[in-house]
Order: C-alpha cells, then sequence, then structure tokens
C-alpha cells in the first residue's frame, strides 16, 4: 500500500478547518479532504502537544486557531462519536432481535424484504437492508411487485380452499397427482408444481404404503396351472382378463376380517369382491360368483390369474371356474411380483382406509369402510393409470370409442 505524505501546511489547513465549527466531527471533515478520522485526530493532538506552536506559523490566524486546540475539546469529541456509536450498534442489536423472532428460522429473501418493508418507519429503508445484508435496489423492486404479489395470494387462497374440498372428499387419500386431476376436470387450469407448493403450505399430503402382511398359503399337492400372464398386467377389453388375492383386514384384539378381490385388467374395476371371518375357499369363490354377477352372469373365455394360495389351487375353486368358463391361470410359487396389479390393488384400498390406523374397532366399522371406499373407487377415484378417470368411466369410454370405430 503506498503511504501517502502531506505538507506541514495541509496538515494545519486540516486542523484549522476541523476547529473553524464545533459541529465538525473528525470522520466528516476526514471524508472531505480525503484522510482517515484517525489521521486527522492525530494531528488535531499533535498540535495540542505542541500547545499551538507550528513551526514556519507563528503569529499568522492558522496558528491562533489551533492554539485553541485543548485536552477537552478532544476528549468531548471522542466521547461524542463514541457515544454516536453506541448507539448506532444498540439500533442494529435492536433490529436483528426483532429479525430473529420475526423470521423464526427461515431466513429466505422475501422474509427479510418483509421485514424492511414492516419495519422501515421505525428505522429507515437505508439502515434495514445494510443490516440485513439485501440490496435496496432489489427491495425496492420487491415492493413494486406487491399488487401482483397480492393477487397470486389471494388466487392461491381460493385454490387452497378447493384443494381442501378435495381432499376431504377423499377421506384424505389423495395426494399431489389425483388433486390436480380432479382440479383440472373443474376446469382450473393449473399445474402439479403448483398444487405440491399450496398443498405442502397448508400441511395436507395423501396416504401413503403401509408394511405387508403375508396372507398366501400355498398348497404343495395342487394340480400345476399355467402362468398364462406372465406379469402382462393389461388387457384390450374389458372382462377378458382378471387377477384375484386375499388381504388381511385387521379388526382389534388380534382379530381378523379377510377380502378377496377380483379385478379388472382392462379398467381396474374392483368387479368382485368378499368379506369373510375366515379364508376357506368359498371366499374367493364368492368373489368370483360376485364378479360374474357384475358382468351380466357370464366370464365365459375371461382368464382368473392369481398367486397359488391354497383357496385357488383347491378343486371347489377350479369346479367353479369351470362352471362360469374362466380359464385359469397362477404365477410360480412364492414369487409376488407375478401377481402385482392385484396386491398393489389391496395395498391401496388398507392404505387408504385405515389411513395409518393399525386397524377398525370391529368387523362392522371394517366392512363399511370397505364398502364405501370400494364404491368410490369404482365411481369416482381417479386411477393414475386411467389417465386420472375412474374405472367404470374408463369402461364407459372405452365401449363409446368402440362403437363409434
Amino acid at each position: 500500500m503506498v503511504m501517502k505524505v502531506y505538507s506541514a501546511e495541509f496538515k494545519a489547513d486540516a486542523v484549522a478547518l476541523y476547529l473553524s465549527d464545533p459541529k465538525n466531527t473528525f470522520e466528516g471533515v476526514g471524508k472531505d479532504l480525503g484522510i482517515s478520522r484517525e489521521t486527522l485526530r492525530n494531528w488535531v493532538r499533535a498540535e495540542r502537544a505542541r500547545r499551538g506552536h507550528v513551526a514556519g506559523t507563528s503569529g499568522s490566524p492558522r496558528a491562533a486557531q489551533t492554539a485553541e486546540v485543548t485536552s477537552d475539546d478532544v476528549l468531548k469529541e471522542e466521547n461524542k462519536q463514541l457515544r454516536a456509536r453506541i448507539r448506532e450498534l444498540e439500533t442494529e442489536r435492536e433490529i436483528l432481535r426483532r429479525a430473529a423472532k420475526y423470521f423464526a428460522g427461515g431466513d429466505q429473501l422475501v422474509s427479510r424484504f418483509q421485514f424492511v418493508d414492516d419495519h422501515r418507519g421505525a428505522f429507515g429503508v437505508k439502515r434495514l437492508c445494510r443490516v440485513l445484508e439485501v440490496s435496496r435496489s432489489g427491495f425496492y423492486r420487491w415492493l413494486k411487485a406487491a399488487s401482483a404479489r397480492m393477487a397470486r395470494a389471494r388466487e392461491d387462497a381460493r385454490l387452497a380452499r378447493r384443494i381442501r374440498e378435495i381432499h376431504k372428499e377423499s377421506d384424505g387419500t389423495y395426494g399431489i397427482p389425483r388433486v390436480t386431476a380432479e382440479l383440472k376436470a373443474a376446469g382450473i387450469d393449473v399445474n402439479h408444481k403448483r398444487v405440491e407448493r399450496v398443498m405442502r403450505r397448508i400441511g395436507l399430503q395423501g396416504v401413503h404404503l403401509r408394511k405387508k402382511v403375508r396372507t398366501t398359503i400355498p398348497e404343495p399337492e395342487a394340480a400345476p396351472v399355467p402362468d398364462l400372464l406372465r406379469r402382462g398386467f393389461t388387457a384390450s377389453e374389458p372382462n377378458t382378463k382378471y387377477v384375484g388375492d386375499i388381504t388381511y383386514l385387521p379388526v382389534g384384539d388380534g382379530q381378523f376380517l379377510y377380502l378377496a378381490t377380483v379385478l379388472d385388467l382392462h379398467s381396474r374395476r374392483l368387479a368382485g369382491w368378499s368379506i369373510a371371518d375366515h379364508m376357506r375357499t368359498e371366499l374367493v369363490t364368492d368373489a368370483l360368483e360376485a364378479a360374474a354377477r357384475t358382468r351380466g352372469g357370464s366370464l365365459d373365455g375371461a382368464v382368473f390369474h392369481s398367486d397359488n394360495g391354497a383357496q385357488y389351487a383347491s378343486k371347489e375353486f377350479a369346479k367353479v371356474c369351470s362352471r362360469l368358463g374362466v380359464i385359469r391361470s397362477r404365477g410360480a410359487v412364492g414369487t409376488s411380483a407375478d401377481n402385482a396389479a392385484a396386491e398393489s390393488f389391496n395395498a391401496t384400498l388398507k392404505r387408504e382406509t385405515l389411513q395409518g390406523k393399525k386397524g377398525w374397532s370391529g368387523p362392522r366399522e371394517a366392512r363399511l369402510a370397505v364398502f364405501r371406499w370400494v364404491t368410490r373407487y369404482n365411481t369416482r377415484r381417479r386411477h393414475s393409470g386411467l389417465g386420472y378417470i375412474s374405472p367404470i368411466a374408463f369402461e364407459q369410454r372405452s365401449v363409446t370409442l368402440a362403437s363409434a370405430a
């Protein structure tokens, strides 16, 4: 760094300028002359030490002014500046104290701008922006956009009310994708990112998967049945391919009900189902008979795929399939992926009916909850694999397209 060398005359003039007005400060005069406050203070102290005698200036007006510099003058000025600095530090501390409560752990840029706006009457914009380390130009741009921001906030509030209604109607089961689909179906143009942001702000989310419990008991002596699906869980038409499974329904005190399902792979419609307090073969045959009634009494030529549980491998089940014209199909022993579509449906049902609870208070409550959910699932619940429309709506659209063709 290059050190500046000042002449004796410049130093004397600087001291005289400082002393010319009692309101002058070391910092103010030093800034005007391009020197530091400490440099000017040292010059004034040096003049005091020499008791007003400066070489080459004896008898001049400047020397007379310099002679007026006393120890009390310097101390008073220093005390004045120290008090001003203390007041400034106390003000900054008060700003930071209020800011800490205001932000509550979320020191985002928008929050800091809002803090400046809320407290500028007490502290001033310049000081607040300096203490909070934000730019004044950025704050004023943010302030200018206030009207647009308020309009977005009102729109978000309206959207939040509608999202709460949809979430409540789904019994709290819908997450971001289905809520978005429901809004779009109602004519509200919104993307999933905005729905995610609003749902996060109001504390809403869909339900999540629960841990699986095994209910399949294989029949070691069952006659082999081929796997006709090979994990191809789709169908081009309704009433051609079905999957089924058994799942447990906890009803308290270690007791269970058992649910057997028959799911159409074309529309994901639950065509048939049965609930009982046992896992005998009639549980699965009742579900298959219910599916036949749904399809007008005939499942002729349809494939029904299941796991290798004893109920599906029994002779009684084979007889019912033969009577209804159903072609049996089974996956490999011990491989849940071979019947993933049915297992996924059962997991969704329990996840959205139990919603984190360990079970129902009794069999009646469980039966009513399943009945209510299954009805809504078929008629109203939006399915991600169907373009977010319900299974029955998907079937009706398929029939309409087929007729038009």
